[in-house]
């Protein structure tokens, strides 16, 4: 009986620990890319950002594997971006109220995260194919991997672009290239941390 429970612990902590590491969405799998190259200028908006769909993700998971059945195949892919639709509306009313400006911060990334390839992906790909308790721990892997990678590419542009780190000044601005918190930073970081992760998963 014990050794049951210690495989059953073990498949579910490695289910979700594979949505951190070897299916990460940002380094791996590279999906949503519009959030992560859009919303990490800070490490604060990236946290924010990954909180917020990892909230969805796992949310939209149980709902959808809970009701895969009763949904009729030629409506499968509406179905599920109508309740993903639903948290990710929830969500947006809930950060507008308790965190107003990370809300402002974030702006139209909120709203946009209903059609987050990764939410849907994980939608059809996993939640609909799975029980609730699987479809639950996925999201909260695959989320974790989401708002790490956002963190730590936020936290690097914040360092090398503003001088600063989650909002307190490090005392060295001035001497920090503004690059790192506009655009082409984002795709300079993004791709340096992709290789550095890609090449620590191959060891």
């Amino acid at each position: 009986m014990a050794n049951k429970v210690t495989m059953f612990l073990k498949d579910k902590l490695l289910l979700t620990w594979r949505g951190v590491i070897k299916e990460n969405p940002t380094f791996v799998l590279v999906l949503g890319m519009c959030p992560t190259l859009g919303t990490t200028t800070s490490a604060e908006n990236g946290f924010g950002m990954g909180v917020a769909t990892m909230a969805v993700l796992i949310m939209s998971n149980i709902v959808i594997s809970l009701i895969k059945n009763l949904i009729p195949d030629k409506v499968r892919i509406p179905a599920f971006i109508v309740v993903i639709a639903s948290f990710v509306t929830v969500i947006q009313m809930l950060m507008e109220a308790f965190v107003p400006s990370l809300y402002a911060s974030l702006g139209v990334f909120i709203p946009l995260i209903v059609v987050n390839c990764i939410i849907l992906g994980r939608a059809e790909a996993f939640a609909s194919k799975n029980g609730a308790l699987d479809s639950a721990l996925d999201g909260v892997g695959i989320g974790l991997g989401f708002t790490l990678s956002l963190t730590v590419i936020g936290a690097v542009r914040e360092v090398l672009g503003s001088g600063a780190f989650f909002g307190f000044d490090l005392g060295c601005a001035d001497y920090m290239p503004l690059v790192f918190v506009l655009a082409p930073g984002a795709f300079l970081v993004l791709g340096f941390l992709m290789v550095l992760f890609n090449k620590f998963l191959k060891k």
